[in-house]
């Protein structure tokens, strides 16, 4: 057995982390130990300790204990589980433990809420992903769900030491064992294995930290293109720029570097120079473009020096949003229906017809008139005083409002 499996903790208090969940009062361990277990939804990263828990449930609510996986489960096996939980083997209850239950399509997932509702079977189903993204509504509605956080280093590592004892190994150096904690990201089975492999590289002889580090490989920051984990970086990356803050948005793009994402890193930075930075420093969308054509022609490992670049230029620019505020409200109004007709004097029209009720497009051009400016209703009649843009309150966006104010006598048309 993996050394992961020979060590999965018997008991409530030898799961490590998850204290929001499982330390005296908290309501997860209330339920489990009423041993009332209602059907639940796991949701947190691999290695959390999803799969350990139910079987400790289980264990003490004295249930049969199903396990099922999403991505090969089907109708036939729900099904099955079902028939058994309705015989002798089900006596006391069975308690279907679905991992990665994402991947059951709709038809699936109902024939499970027939069977929850029925109390035929009770369901813990586990997700890496947000329930309330992936899991049928109805299901969700029938199920407590419960958070797993990712284990911090300093709770893996009563884990790891455990390891190294149970096989064999005494004496361990406190360096090895954070080394291996921290580099597996919150992953104890994981680092459970990374145990393994220190020990059979070691074949008896010291095990040192260099021996850790090469036996963990590049540190395991979780990342998932198409997962939550994929939006929270994406989002704490432009989230940092937006508020200044160079050294977390150079953490975040380290991560989404060593993830290799170099597509989700460009999209963004063009984004964030639109619609963070915006008219404030206008110039910026334009070397960021430079910078992300840089990278995308250079690939990595090159490719993190322009983009770094961007990332600090951005951070320490000044900010502006108001050109999102002005095209946002533009489209609210005609979302809303308040559009109106184009103004005559803007039309295409060339000619009038005969039934024409008014002769000519009456249209000032600009061109003619000192300044090159003439005052005249651009928007519809219904929206002809609508304000969208407001210059904001930084050094480019005071100049052109001073222009503005100038040109029009005062004005803001």
């Amino acid at each position: 057995m993996p050394l992961a499996d020979r060590i999965r903790p018997q008991s409530l208090d030898d799961i490590v982390g998850q204290t929001h969940l499982l330390a005296p009062g908290k309501p997860l361990r209330a339920i489990i130990e009423s041993g009332n277990i209602p059907s639940m939804v796991f949701y947190g990263p691999s290695g959390a300790g999803k799969t350990t828990l139910a079987g400790i449930i289980a264990d003490k609510a004295s249930m049969r204990l199903c396990r099922l996986n999403g991505t090969s489960a089907s109708s036939a096996d729900i099904k099955g589980v079902v028939a058994q939980s309705k015989g002798l083997l089900g006596y006391g209850g069975t308690l279907l433990y679905l991992d990665e239950i994402q991947y059951l399509n709709k038809k699936q997932q109902q024939i499970l809420l027939e069977h929850i509702e029925s109390g035929d079977v009770t369901l813990i189903a586990a997700t890496t992903e947000n329930p309330y993204f992936y899991v049928y509504g109805a299901v969700l509605s029938r199920c407590a769900v419960f958070e797993f956080k990712p284990i911090s280093p300093e709770e893996a590592m009563p884990a790891v030491r455990r390891g190294f004892a149970l096989s064999g190994v005494n004496g361990v150096s406190d360096g090895v064992v954070r080394v291996i904690a921290s580099r597996c990201a919150g992953d104890v089975r994981r680092a459970l294995g990374v145990v393994e492999l220190c020990v059979l590289a070691a074949s008896g002889g010291e095990i040192t930290e260099e021996t850790a580090r090469e036996a963990a490989g590049k540190s395991a920051a979780r990342y998932d293109r198409a997962g939550d984990e994929h939006y929270d970086i994406l989002s704490a990356f432009q989230k940092s720029i937006r508020g200044s803050d160079e050294n977390a948005a150079l953490h975040y793009l380290a991560r989404l570097i060593l993830a290799g994402d170099l597509p989700s890193i460009c999209r963004r930075l063009v984004v964030t120079a639109a619609e963070d930075i915006g008219l404030a420093y206008p110039n910026a969308i334009s070397v960021v473009k430079a910078c992300v054509d840089c990278a995308l022609q250079l690939g990595f490992p090159e490719a993190r020096i322009p983009l770094a670049e961007a990332v600090i230029l951005l951070c320490t620019a000044p900010k502006s949003n108001s050109a999102v505020v002005a095209i946002d409200g533009a489209i609210a109004d005609i979302q809303a229906g308040a559009a109106g007709e184009i103004p005559r004097r803007l039309q295409n029209k060339h000619c009038d017809g005969e039934g024409a009720a008014e002769k000519g497009q009456h249209y000032l051009y600009p061109h003619d008139f000192p300044g090159n400016y003439v005052k005249q209703q651009y928007l519809p009649d219904a929206l002809k005083d609508r304000v969208y843009y407001t210059f904001g309150d930084n050094k480019t966006e005071r100049a052109a409002g001073a222009y503005r104010r100038q040109i029009t006598g005062g004005g803001a048309e």
